[in-house]
């Protein structure tokens, strides 16, 4: 899967992981992300044009909180994409057929306020939260 590159300024995150060869199944073959350097320890990937670098890490290092967002449970610690709607869909087909077990199913949050978007959360394979969301008109973005 072809991941689209942004033309703007692009964001860098570094989280945790417990097993780099499970990263690199998981960045790399599920989710089509493009591997970039890496070391014994860590590994960069292609997010969507974004770097983000999986940094392995004891059991220990692994912790999260979590915050109420429009009536969900929504992972303090995580990170993800906006899309655009049919992307966003598109993905949301392929990880249910893949069997994902979602945290948050992939559903429209504040409906009909200026924030109104397409959401979804699971987690990696480490517990790390991943978000992918969509707005029908990127413009909203930052809406209030």
């Amino acid at each position: 899967m072809h991941l689209p590159t942004p033309s703007y300024p692009r964001f860098h995150l570094a989280f945790p992981v417990t097993d780099l060869a499970a990263a690199r199944r998981f960045y790399g073959d599920f989710l089509g992300c493009a591997e970039g350097r890496s070391s014994d320890d860590w590994v960069d990937f292609d997010f969507f044009g974004h770097q983000i670098v999986a940094h392995k890490v004891s059991a220990g290092g692994m912790t999260d909180a979590t915050s109420l967002v429009d009536g969900e449970q929504v992972p303090v610690r995580h990170f993800g994409v906006v899309t655009d709607l049919a992307t966003w869909q598109a993905l949301a087909d392929r990880f249910r057929a893949a069997g994902t077990k979602f945290i948050i199913e992939p559903y429209t949050r504040f409906k009909g306020e200026p924030g109104e978007q397409a959401t979804m959360f699971f987690l990696d394979p480490f517990g790390n939260a991943l978000e992918f969301k969509a707005f029908a008109d990127m413009n909203r973005l930052f809406a209030k």
